[in-house]
């Protein structure tokens, strides 16, 4: 029974998730998997509709002036604010011509015809600019990944917050952990603290263990967020994944000893005319390393979506090619592979959550270490007096 209801869980899950794709598809005709893994300035839940997100942007005028400007969506940015939607249609028809280009941004701003607050999708997922002139310093708007990225930290700080008034209490310190929800995250936090901080930091382990946490909790918070039907994954964003990566890139330059320093700006061991060569090499490697942080947990997470969004798309794509009969009989086995991948994602969320605290673990205890260079104690023994034979 229980089996029969996990099944029927994640096939409505699977259904649910595909609401989005199946709209669109209805409305264009056309489908693309990249389109509804990007980010966007609205939280998408057709086909019961969108909901917009407020539109925050730091605007130079045309004087030299410099001011904020707030709007609780596109729409009324558009509408109300005196901006204009410059979407790609827009920039094809207005390339080499100044005049078709005006006109057409004239018409995008008193276009009060539009399913979404009164304008069209098309202008919805455009670049905005204002109509009277200036041009954008800092567009500081509220976007899907960032939402669900506060909805992750949110959900982190609950949870860390409820299990440190249970320590508080003495549960789980002074007595066995107790109940589900703390024998869980006992358990991850114990194997982040134990199999993956203390193997890499040694005796600074506490010190950065707190870090190794946040980054992996808040990680794979995120990950599984991306799974629930309407969701969004913040870290199949660039922007998320390189300030997690800058977090450790800080982290290891301020806790870098005088030994990791001189290993990358004076490589001892080596000849001196080969130490210029190695010392680019080194200070490229610094930078390296956090970069490859960033896009690995970008790239994981957002080749896993991809691939789940394009299973479910055949379904559309051959019923518009072949015929509704077609796209039917082709629904069974994309709903299967993409379940598989479903699955495949779930183990994903904890993998890659695991491979970037483990990796920034490596990374900063490479540069906490401290090297013991007592060449007295090493060498001492090779001067010393053979000690004496005992004869039984």
């Amino acid at each position: 029974m229980i089996k029969r209801a996990s099944t029927f869980l994640l096939l409505l899950v699977i259904a649910t998730s595909a609401m989005p794709l199946a709209a669109f598809a209805a409305e264009d005709g056309e489908l693309d998997a990249l389109h509804h893994s990007a980010n966007a300035y609205y939280l998408d839940f057709e086909p019961f509709g969108k909901l917009q997100l407020p539109r925050i942007f730091v605007v130079q005028h045309e004087d030299g002036s410099y001011g904020v400007e707030i709007f609780r969506s596109t729409a009324a940015a558009i509408l109300e604010g005196g901006w204009v939607a410059e979407t790609a249609s827009h920039a094809e028809e207005g390339e080499g011509d100044a005049h078709a280009d005006e006109a057409h941004t004239d018409e995008t701003h008193t276009t009060e015809a539009g399913p979404y607050g009164g304008i069209t999708l098309e202008q919805l997922e455009g670049y905005l600019a204002p109509a009277s002139g200036g041009h954008v310093v800092l567009d500081l708007s509220i976007s899907k990944h960032l939402v669900f990225a506060w909805l992750g930290m949110l959900v982190v700080v609950l949870i860390m917050t409820r299990m440190a008034g249970l320590y508080g209490q003495g549960q789980g310190r002074d007595t066995a952990p107790q109940g589900v929800f703390q024998n869980l995250f006992e358990t991850l936090i114990i194997f982040v603290r134990d199999d993956i901080a203390r193997p890499n930091l040694g005796k600074k382990a506490d010190k950065y263990t707190p870090y190794l946490l946040t980054a992996f909790f808040f990680i794979l918070t995120c990950n599984l967020l991306g799974l629930v039907p309407f969701g969004a994954t913040a870290t199949s964003n660039l922007m998320v994944t390189t300030v997690l990566a800058t977090f450790t890139f800080v982290l290891t330059q301020l806790g870098g000893t005088k030994d990791y320093w001189m290993h990358i700006l004076w490589p001892p061991g080596i000849p001196a005319f080969v130490k210029p060569i190695l010392m680019p090499v080194e200070i490229l490697g610094i930078f390296t390393k956090p970069i490859a942080l960033a896009i690995r947990l970008f790239a994981n997470l957002t080749a896993g979506h991809l691939v789940i969004l394009s299973l479910i798309g055949l379904i559309f794509s051959f019923a518009k090619i072949f015929g509704p009969g077609v796209g039917y009989a082709v629904a069974p086995v994309s709903i299967a592979f993409a379940l598989f991948i479903y699955f495949l994602e779930l183990l994903v969320s904890f993998i890659q959550a695991y491979v970037f605290t483990m990796l920034s673990a490596l990374f900063i205890g490479m540069a906490v270490e401290e090297h013991h260079h007592d060449h007295d104690e090493a060498h001492g023994d090779h001067h010393a007096e053979p000690a004496p034979v005992q004869v039984a």
